[in-house]
């Protein structure tokens, strides 16, 4: 018998799969004292049509999460390809990553981020944990999708837009 081959390094996990381009998303909440809670997260997908769902990939270190798990509900903002400073504030861990962005508080308690291309309002259905990783599973609630732009597109550690990449500043 042959051992098997050892898994491969972070470095070069991270490398391969850099090269799957993905949209950027920042998954909101009002957490149970009223403020607003969120993170930048580039591993959600639609799951489901009927029922219609989604999920999203959360680190167990995030410290934004715990914040909004309690509350049972949560909404995807899809970035536009302008929110790149969007993408960065929620990026970071601590802090008001709403400071001096435009944002309002859906009926269902959560937040919307002003200039996303689409929303996904959802309640937890389901957690499971992956690794490092929890997979937090959505039923949606509610959808509003806007016309104008292109999505903000994340790829080899870079920002694109559907056309181009977008220059570092």
């Amino acid at each position: 018998m042959t051992a098997p081959a050892p898994a491969p390094g972070e470095a070069a996990f991270r490398d391969a799969l850099g090269r799957f381009a993905s949209g950027i998303t920042v998954v909101t909440s009002i957490d149970a004292a009223g403020r607003p809670a969120g993170f930048a997260c580039q591993s959600f997908a639609s799951l489901s049509l009927d029922p219609p769902l989604v999920l999203f990939c959360v680190a167990r270190t995030s410290t934004s999460w715990p914040k909004m798990a309690g509350t049972g509900r949560f909404a995807v903002n899809v970035l536009a390809a302008g929110q790149r400073d969007v993408c960065r504030a929620f990026a970071v861990s601590g802090g008001d990553k709403f400071a001096g962005l435009s944002w309002t508080r859906s009926p269902h308690g959560t937040a919307h981020l002003d200039g996303a291309l689409a929303t996904v309002d959802c309640t937890i259905a389901d957690v499971h944990e992956a690794g490092d990783h929890l997979i937090v599973v959505g039923s949606v609630r509610e959808l509003d999708a806007r016309d104008g732009g292109g999505p903000l597109l994340y790829y080899r550690g870079d920002y694109f837009t559907s056309d181009h990449a977008v220059a570092d500043a």
